[in-house]
């Protein structure tokens, strides 16, 4: 005779309402850290954002409540849109080179004729563990005609380089010293993606007499466009968050660079030296709509070729 389980022989009924619901509670409560911190510094600054953004201080009247006329100034704002501008031609110029120039790294590195591809991966790498800021001294330095790289070279050389830090060229230098910066890390990806491609797929290839390039274009690019999506992303993030290089290279050129030199610029000028708390915030809400309406856009554009 089969022998009956305690709770069966003595004729109680499992609570299974009761056990799921303290499982409920204890998965809540690993989660529940997490989201309290989301909360706190996500969620919370974003509807405080919002809230300021619906409001204006005024010397006569104090802060009244203004609805959307905050948004109708910005688009109508000619200093914003000359940020906006700028940090779109950073991008478009910008993330493609950095992009290609990583792309290629990682393929030189993973096709293995490449002699000391443990050296040189770390080599690239190491620009990205240099703090922004300490990059952008360090260019900075070297873009100088009077003190600096460039300045030593015209006087060795009895030549006239042009000027990196001019308003004409400083854009262009700025995109050097974030390429410099990032080529390393999204290397990185590239490669990272690029060594979980099944060798046997190679095999198959050069066993059909494919050659390297034809190797690259079927078989390693296609693989790796998910991480390509996800570099592109972070880049075009990246672009429109651009602060640190024009702030430290500001004192070195202060014609060149102004108070709305990017989207982030503009907005601490306004925060900080404007005390324009409440357009600053309408700002930053609008940049961040469209950095992620963007982010999103090439997001789903990459899902549906990689699918």
């Amino acid at each position: 005779m089969t022998a009956l389980s305690p709770p069966a022989a003595k004729g109680r009924p499992v609570r299974r309402g009761g056990l799921q619901r303290r499982r409920a509670w204890v998965g809540w409560g690993f989660v529940g850290p997490f989201m309290a911190v989301f909360a706190l510094v996500f969620l919370a600054p974003i509807g405080y954002s919002l809230y300021l953004s619906l409001f204006r201080n005024q010397l006569v009247g104090g802060t009244s409540f203004v609805g959307l006329d905050n948004y109708r100034r910005a688009m109508e704002d000619p200093q914003f849109w000359s940020a906006l501008g700028r940090v779109s031609l950073f991008l478009v110029v910008q993330v493609p080179v950095m992009l290609g120039i990583a792309l290629l790294v990682a393929l030189a590195i993973d096709s293995g004729r490449l002699y000391g591809k443990g050296f040189f991966r770390i080599a690239i790498f190491l620009p990205y563990a240099v703090p922004a800021v300490v990059a952008s001294l360090m260019w900075g330095f070297m873009y100088g005609t009077r003190f600096g790289l460039v300045g030593n070279i015209n006087d060795a050389f009895g030549v006239e380089l042009p000027n990196p830090l001019s308003p004409d060229l400083v854009l262009a230098s700025i995109g050097n010293i974030v390429t410099w910066e990032f080529v390393g890390y999204n290397m990185l990806i590239f490669y990272s993606a690029l060594r979980v491609i099944p060798h046997a797929l190679y095999e198959a290839a050069e066993i059909d007499g494919a050659g390297q390039l034809r190797i690259i274009t079927a078989i390693k690019l296609p693989a790796i466009r998910g991480a390509l999506a996800v570099a592109t992303i972070f880049s075009i993030i990246g672009s429109f968050q651009l602060f640190n290089e024009p702030s430290i290279l500001k004192p070195l050129a202060p014609n060149a660079i102004t108070t709305y030199f990017t989207p982030n610029s503009y907005t601490y000028s306004l925060a900080f030296a404007g005390q324009q708390h409440n357009y600053a915030a309408t700002v930053a809400i609008v940049m961040g709509v469209l950095t992620m309406v963007i982010a999103y856009v090439v997001q789903l554009r990459g899902m549906r070729k990689e699918a």
